[in-house]
């Protein structure tokens, strides 16, 4: 679904309050759920979104000309093709999107986006059993991959640098930073 939540995002903006990122690509951003929550709290952020599915950004005022947009530039493209500047960021998030793709594609994305430059990069995934087909006529939805808590932990680690994550009971969240 285009939304997520509440589980763990207390934690993930404590972490985006102490690395005060000015720059952030929020991949498959939904209905905006990360921009809402962090926007208020660190001014003057440059905030890039990638989403796949065009319809969500009229749906959700992503990107708007009249009213402060959510966005300070849209892609509408699947970020698996998306130019590696893209990435090349204080904060990459994957907000409850690495899910909605096949494993081997969500790791070479998380190692695309670590070799392009990101300083960190903030990962939610369910990590229970969630099972869930097109929503809203978005096959974009659907869950390809069901993760589980410790394989993350060893995708992250593998990119070097430090990982900081906590468990909840839907949702797991991680956040690697490329300062050690």
């Amino acid at each position: 679904m285009p939304t997520s939540i509440a589980e763990g995002k207390d934690w993930s903006l404590e972490r985006f309050e102490q690395h005060k990122p000015d720059t952030v690509t929020d991949v498959g951003p939904g209905e905006g759920t990360y921009a809402k929550l962090f926007r208020p709290v660190h001014k003057g952020v440059w905030w890039t979104g990638i989403e796949i599915y065009k319809p969500y950004i009229a749906k959700y005022k992503l990107k708007s000309t009249k009213t402060r947009s959510m966005y300070d530039e849209l892609h509408v493209e699947d970020a698996r093709d998306s130019a590696a500047h893209l990435f090349h960021r204080d904060l990459v998030i994957f907000g409850d999107v690495l899910e909605h793709m096949p494993r081997l594609a969500a790791d070479v994305l998380l190692q695309q986006a670590a070799a392009a430059g990101a300083w960190n990069i903030l990962v939610s995934v369910p990590i229970v059993e969630s099972v869930q087909g097109e929503v809203d006529g978005n096959p974009h939805e659907a869950h390809v991959h069901q993760w589980d808590a410790d394989d993350m932990d060893q995708v992250l680690a593998g990119l070097g640098g430090k990982v900081e994550s906590i468990r909840g009971d839907t949702l797991g969240c991680w956040w690697w930073s490329r300062r050690g």
